[in-house]
């Protein structure tokens, strides 16, 4: 039997962004269930445990959703993590790790939940990727990478499902004050080689992320996104962000690039 709450299920639900999705989503009266390796209490959703890297795991949390609600309406995706160093000093197999996270953790938890809502003729998934997938940041390199794909993962992926009922967008947000920063993962090699820059432009980031946007403010445009009519195939958060994004796709690529040197690999 089909609730007549909408039912979200949320990854990376235990802190920073996903945790402020959580929040938001609960507080519009959507029944929400999150998950992540972190075994956390939410006083207004269900927490399972999962890692986005296990298919089998992403597998079984959402036909426990299913099995208790009977739908899942909403898959806002937020787990990942962030990596910085140098991309010649950078170890392929933390690179491997930053894909299997930020990318093929969304591609387990997406391909878990699209017979249900291709079968029922309706969903909204929602993807967090970053403004540095469309403005890629020197020195997290890798970083970018991942949210670049996921950009052109739910890009193809509208088209899929367009016949469907199921629309999909990749979120951008920009600098955000969370628990992210400290969690990133920082090689300093190479950084005698590189005349100090790799530890100035990751410093330069961790100041901007601490200076940045309140999460909340995050949460609340995914649940815009989430319970609007239509939504586009990605989207910015944030005016200045918008802006930023904007300019980078008007002005010649030589310029952007090199004022992204500028800011963040001089």
């Amino acid at each position: 039997m089909l609730n007549a709450k909408k039912v979200a299920l949320v990854t990376g639900g235990s802190g920073g962004i996903g945790l402020a999705a959580v929040n938001a989503l609960t507080q519009s009266g959507v029944t929400v269930y999150e998950t992540s390796r972190r075994d956390v209490e939410h006083p207004s959703a269900v927490h399972l445990p999962g890692d986005v890297t296990d298919a089998a795991a992403m597998e079984r949390v959402v036909s426990t959703v299913l099995e208790r609600e009977g739908q899942i309406d909403i898959l806002v995706c937020c787990a990942g993590f962030g990596i910085s160093g140098a991309v010649e000093f950078t170890d392929p197999a933390a690179a491997k790790r930053q894909l299997e996270v930020n990318f093929f953790g969304v591609v387990n938890t997406v391909k878990a939940v699209l017979p249900h809502m291709r079968k029922r003729g309706s969903g909204r998934i929602l993807v967090v990727s970053s403004v540095a997938g469309a403005i890629p940041i020197p020195f997290q390199t890798y970083y970018s990478v991942s949210k670049a794909a996921l950009n052109s993962y739910v890009s193809a992926l509208r088209n899929e499902l367009r016949p469907y009922g199921v629309t999909a967008t990749a979120v951008m947000p920009g600098d955000i004050a969370t628990g992210f920063t400290d969690a990133r993962e920082k090689s300093p090699e190479g950084d005698s080689e590189y005349g100090g820059r790799i530890s100035k432009s990751v410093s330069r980031m961790e100041h901007d992320e601490r200076a940045g946007m309140d999460p909340a403010a995050v949460g609340a445009y995914i649940r815009k996104m989430a319970l609007r009519r239509s939504v586009p195939p990605a989207s910015t958060v944030g005016f200045g962000y918008k802006a930023l994004v904007m300019l980078s796709r008007l002005l010649p690529s030589r310029l952007v690039n090199w004022v992204v040197y500028l800011l963040y690999a001089k």
